[in-house]
């Protein structure tokens, strides 16, 4: 059944005040595409134009553009009180309720209250799950695994042994947690495989994206701290520690034994070689490629990494290249003219 809020109701739960008629609201839009049941909001001043043309019902805006609409939830931050609505507005994943007799459960295992494990996913021996968590079909969890509540995971993620989450855990489709790192040396018998024998720890409200996989240590842990949120196709070798409240966008590559610290954000396609510490509150750009130590509050970019000023520096003489080495081998045949004249006059 779709949801439905009075404006007062929204502004209640945002903690706001509100202007206008108390509509009944359906549902959530842009500013473009909502029709009169709908909630907007208005964060970005260059779009102010688009509410006189909008058919949303109501607008979630700024104080300093509340007179410009007449039904609106008056917040000052605009971005966020519509995130929170989405949350408000978002419907349950999943259709089923309760242990499916067609999971495969472990009898050693220990499953909390007010589970749900869909059809067809596995439990290993002497797992722990806690309580009110869900268990998408597909799902396979090893042996000695540990779930703290209100954990979701979804169709065909990865648990291999030893793998601990803590709670308020989310894990989109297709996780893989503690596969063997890729640990390899090369002897005078070929490539030997060294076992992988540690394992991984994800702490509480850690949400990892679709296909994306962090390897199990190879003595110790792989380790991930509370409020860390991790994109879709994301690598992460054995042994690396990221820190508290840190973002890894999509195509992240991190190399292992690399310890990322509190707070930072590696932006997509970045890779970070093995061995490396990046202090806290360090941002990476986009495609960068970390090589070294990153000290705290860095802003770096490039390949290999540079402060973001020089980068930027260097992005905009980038494309003159082309012209400077034309000029510059103008000037070298004007000198090497000018020292011929010179030379026959002597």
């Amino acid at each position: 059944m779709a949801k439905k809020f009075t404006l007062a109701e929204i502004a209640d739960f945002l903690g706001e005040s509100w202007q206008g008629d108390n509509l009944t609201i359906t549902g959530l839009n842009t500013l473009e595409e909502a029709t009169g049941s709908e909630l907007s909001f208005l964060a970005n001043p260059k779009y102010i134009k688009q509410i006189a043309t909008t058919n949303a019902g109501a607008v979630i805006i700024s104080p300093d553009h509340a007179g410009e609409v007449k039904n609106a939830v008056i917040s000052s931050n605009p971005y966020f009180s519509f995130a929170r609505c989405m949350g408000l507005f978002a419907e349950k994943e999943g259709f089923f309720e309760g242990v499916s007799s067609l999971a495969f459960i472990d009898p050693s295992a220990k499953i909390g209250e007010n589970c749900t494990i869909y059809p067809f996913a596995v439990i290993g021996a002497n797992t722990q799950i806690g309580a009110n968590c869900t268990i998408f079909s597909g799902v396979y969890i090893g042996e000695y695994c540990k779930l703290g509540d209100n954990c979701t995971l979804t169709p065909n993620c990865v648990l291999m042994s030893r793998t601990s989450l803590g709670d308020n855990c989310y894990l989109q489709p297709g996780v893989v947690l503690g596969g063997e790192g890729f640990g390899f040396v090369r002897t005078d018998f070929g490539i030997q495989k060294i076992p992988q024998i540690g394992h991984v720890q994800i702490a509480d409200n850690v949400e990892i994206g679709a296909n994306t996989t962090i390897d199990r240590a190879a003595l110790a842990k792989t380790s991930v701290g509370r409020h860390t949120c991790i994109d879709n196709l994301v690598q992460i070798g054995h042994n690396v520690q990221i820190g508290e409240e840190t973002l890894v966008i999509s195509q992240v590559g991190i190399a292992g034994s690399t310890k990322i610290g509190n707070k930072c954000t590696l932006a997509g396609q970045a890779g970070l070689s093995g061995h490396i510490t990046v202090h806290d509150n360090v941002t990476i750009g986009p495609q960068a490629g970390v090589t070294k130590d990153l000290p705290e509050n860095s802003v770096v970019s490039g390949s290999p990494t540079m402060d973001y000023s020089t980068y930027m520096r260097h992005s905009i003489l980038q494309p003159k290249i082309p012209e400077l080495f034309k000029r510059v081998s103008a000037l070298e045949k004007q000198l090497a003219k000018l020292e011929q004249e010179q030379d026959s006059k002597k």
